[in-house]
């Protein structure tokens, strides 16, 4: 499990906590973003596995800065991923967002720079954005949705320690389906406790 060195407080008129790892930091996606989001998209590898409005330049944007300022409820959104050592790299996102029509629960999703990929930053970027979705209240479960040819997100999602639940149909097509359960109450950061 990775070490969260710090995490910062939830910031007046942000919904969003920040935090740091031994190699990242994680703090709240902002417009400034837009465009270092913008070319990750154009990665072909990166959005190979989700659909969206990739070839579109302005539904694109519109669709980033939507997806940036939501609005979220308390304690969701999109965090932006920088490099510790610099922190001017942006290495990607990792989201936890409300599912449509499902009260208490949300989802957890990443996306990261083709160059970032294979150092587990995924995995360590979604490690302390999984241990506070434990600690909210409205929260039961966390669910990625995450298309059967992309291994390395599954992987992402078992180091969590989420279990496959069976499948998904997106509009991109059909997504296995991976959950955990969460809770306030739960109050474990091993997850070990609290699986489906």
């Amino acid at each position: 499990m990775t070490e969260i060195i710090r995490t910062a407080p939830v910031a007046s008129g942000s919904l969003l906590p920040d935090f740091e790892t031994p190699r990242l930091m994680l703090r709240g996606r902002t417009l400034a973003d837009t465009d270092a989001c913008l070319a990750m998209d154009h990665e072909p590898d990166v959005t190979r596995f989700v659909s969206g409005p990739w070839t579109d330049p302005e539904a694109h944007r519109a669709f980033i800065e939507t997806r940036t300022l939501g609005p979220w409820p308390q304690g969701h959104g999109y965090w932006s991923i920088l490099e510790r050592a610099e922190p001017e790299n942006f290495l990607g996102w990792i989201l936890l967002i409300p599912v449509a029509g499902q009260d208490s629960t949300s989802e957890i999703g990443w996306r990261l720079r083709r160059e970032a990929w294979g150092n587990g930053y995924a995995t360590e970027a979604a490690e302390p954005v999984m241990q506070h979705a434990r600690m909210l209240e409205t929260l039961d479960e966390v669910i990625a949705e995450i298309s059967p040819a992309n291994r390395a997100s599954m992987r992402v999602a078992e180091k969590l320690g989420m279990k496959s639940r069976g499948f998904a149909e997106l509009p991109g097509g059909t997504a296995l389906r991976y959950a955990a359960r969460t809770g306030f109450d739960a109050g474990s950061t091993s997850g070990a406790d609290d699986l489906i």
